[in-house]
């Protein structure tokens, strides 16, 4: 799982095309949450697509104030300071939804997601910045802080309780996929349904370009930072995220240990990977694109039948060779 917002790093690319039928294509592009944010909408009034952009990311702003773990004032970083207190702390809609989805992705994957890998996060960002292996004593101190059962939640009161001292949450594999979807939300309610928003890697897409079928978007190749597989997907009123580890690993004794946590070792996994889902909204093609790295092949395919409008995509490179396995459905995406 990724240590913040697009930690985990993502292999999407859009793959550009000429406006048609006398639509204009508006690209807007803001630095948040880390990343760059991409807006691209489709219509014929160039001030009123600059508004809804504005409105958007205003709308991703909000959201990285709620789930930021960078922000020391972010309503986050204020509940995990929360964590021991025995208090059930208020919380915005937002954060409680994102914080009640997560619990339930938690318990999907048997906790190959987990959003309280903060401790752990921590300690391999450290581990990476410092370029040597965590010690096993500090990896075990990290783990005792962590599990997602610790998570109380009160729907009524719309509150929350950390019932262990120094737990840390970390919402970096689910957070841009859900501001994603927001911010493509906002801009359909302003008129403009015929738009996708990049979120770093993570994409929702609205109604398809004129003229098209779909969005047309790129998968990467693991271990590789640039260039796209032959494949291709295509999109209408759907997300998409791809999770790798390129440009976040540590290599020590001959291995190259990703910043992708597996929650129930604290280990960095090993194997090069990149996982794409398609989902209905951002928030879970987010988190399941992290569970999915983690979890052995069969278990990620079952775990993704079992979710509506879903399919999954691995490209595993063994031995320099790269090995392709999907889900049934994905090839209906293919443009």
């Amino acid at each position: 799982m990724s240590g913040k917002y697009n930690l985990s790093v993502l292999f999407l690319g859009l793959i550009p095309w000429l406006t048609s039928q006398g639509q204009q294509k508006y690209l807007f592009q803001e630095p948040k949450m880390g990343s760059p944010f991409t807006i691209i909408i489709y219509g014929d009034d160039s001030a009123k697509a600059a508004e809804a952009a504005r409105a958007a990311f205003l709308k991703v702003d909000t959201l990285n104030y709620y789930f930021s773990d960078y922000l020391d004032n972010s309503e986050l970083s204020k509940l995990s300071r929360s964590s021991g207190s025995g208090k059930y702390v208020p919380v915005s809609a937002e954060l409680f939804d994102l914080l009640k989805r997560s619990k339930e992705a938690s318990r999907l994957s048997q906790g190959s997601f987990d959003i309280t890998i903060g401790p752990l996060v921590k300690l391999w960002r450290r581990a990476r910045k410092e370029k040597t292996f965590p010690r096993s004593d500090s990896l075990k101190a990290a783990l005792a802080f962590t599990g997602y059962r610790h998570i109380l939640l009160r729907t009524k009161q719309q509150a929350v309780k950390l019932d262990i001292p120094g737990m840390q949450l970390d919402l970096g594999g689910i957070a841009k996929g859900y501001a994603a979807t927001e911010a493509l939300n906002v801009l359909r309610t302003k008129g403009f349904p015929c738009a996708m928003v990049n979120a770093g890697g993570d994409i929702a897409a609205g109604a398809p370009p004129p003229g098209r079928k779909g969005w047309r978007i790129g998968i990467g190749i693991p271990e590789k930072t640039d260039g796209y597989l032959p494949e291709t997907v295509s999109l209408k009123y759907r997300a998409v995220a791809t999770s790798g580890d390129v440009y976040q690993r540590l290599s020590w004794q001959g291995k190259q240990y990703s910043h992708i946590i597996d929650p129930k070792t604290g280990l960095g996994i090993t194997t090069p990977r990149n996982v794409t889902v398609i989902a209905a909204d951002g928030a879970t093609a987010d988190w399941l694109a992290s569970a999915c790295s983690i979890l052995p092949v069969k278990k990620a395919l079952r775990l993704v039948h079992k979710l509506p409008h879903t399919e999954l995509y691995i490209v595993e490179k063994r031995s320099d060779t790269l090995y392709r396995i999907a889900s049934p459905g994905f090839q209906d995406f293919n443009p």
